[in-house]
């Protein structure tokens, strides 16, 4: 196995073909979190003036290390099974304007150009919280997240419309009856505005209220309607998450049944099922349920003749019997429905 080979699995969350994968995995994923709380604690001015210059210098020893991590995540990203990417100036062009590789150049230029201008601005160093997105390569709950809203991003869009559009009438309505008995929360359209989300999101701070019958009588059916409308995605997230985590598992079961054609579950198919498994992002707990699920299947299926002593296995669809494994240890394929 070539370098370039060896550091594409070292640098690929989840390979463990490579011994040195879940170090780094582990190396990196406490430096990001490292820098984050170092960013909430530079933002207190008495803590950054105390330690300041530790600050600064666990900073550019976080860059120096990102910014190799991402030169040799482009270098061998040829190495990766996606065909997108096979192409040595084309396919690295392609990785570095792919999600995750845009995430790993946006959190190095703070720095850089707080460098170019040559001081480190509080906005830009506020900034550098954007590298906790970086953790989205190793934590496989965001991405199911991901894929959820990849799955059902039409779905949402058409709500987050209707929304944005009842937001709007909202605000219109409200405002032609309240902007005479309030012209300084509800002079304007846009003024409005702020009401009119504050409200259909059901969080209501009551720092502005209509006070004249209809805007009241208005705020009383925006309110109620959009308890419904603000639900709605929720909803279509909740089914999305529901249908995603049941692909995952027929997907995984499916493998179960196949290691289990042989009542047999030997090494490398129990690496298969546990790298599957974390592939999934499923739970152990959940993995080894499926698993006694599928023995206690296997175990429904198949039986011992009597006469002969040969397995028996019951075939959902064959209704002529097979006896040509018949005599000592063969096996008699019998259809399940007599």
């Amino acid at each position: 196995m070539n370098l370039r080979r060896r550091l594409y699995l070292m640098l690929d969350a989840g390979h463990d073909e490579e011994p040195w994968a879940r170090p780094v995995d582990f190396f990196i994923v406490t430096l990001i979190s490292l820098n984050v709380v170092a960013v909430i604690f530079e933002s207190m001015d008495s803590v950054y003036a105390a330690y300041g210059p530790y600050f600064d210098a666990f900073e550019v020893f976080s860059v120096i290390i990102f910014t190799i991590e991402y030169l040799i995540r482009v270098w061998v990203s040829v190495e990766s099974d996606n065909p997108r990417y096979k192409s040595r100036v084309k396919g690295r062009l392609r990785f570095m304007m792919s999600p995750l590789a845009l995430i790993d150049l946006i959190v190095l230029l703070p720095f850089y150009i707080g460098a170019i201008l040559g001081a480190d601005l509080r906005m830009l160093r506020a900034l550098r919280l954007l590298r906790a997105f970086r953790l989205t390569r190793y934590a496989k709950s965001m991405n199911l997240l991901l894929q959820v809203l990849r799955d059902e991003s039409a779905v949402i869009a058409a709500a987050m419309f209707v929304l944005l559009m009842m937001i709007v009438v909202a605000a219109s309505v409200t405002y032609m009856a309240e902007h005479e008995a309030q012209p300084e929360a509800f002079g304007s359209i846009p003024h409005a505005l702020w009401w009119a989300v504050v409200t259909m999101t059901t969080i209501g701070y009551g720092d502005v209220v209509p006070q004249t019958l209809i805007g009241r009588i208005c705020a009383s059916v925006i309110g109620i309607i959009s308890v419904g409308m603000v639900a709605l995605p929720a909803g279509i997230l909740a089914s999305g998450f529901n249908e995603a985590l049941h692909k995952r598992r027929h997907e995984y079961e499916k493998l179960v049944d196949k290691v289990l054609a042989d009542g047999v579950v030997d090494f490398d198919e129990q690496e298969a099922l546990r790298h599957l498994q974390e592939e999934l992002g499923l739970t152990a707990h959940d993995a080894a349920a499926m698993l006694r699920a599928g023995y206690r299947k296997e175990e429904h299926l198949t039986a011992i003749c009597p006469d002969c002593g040969a397995k028996v296995e019951f075939v959902a669809h064959d209704h002529s019997p097979d006896d040509s494994g018949g005599g000592g240890g063969g096996t008699h394929r019998v259809s399940k429905f007599g």
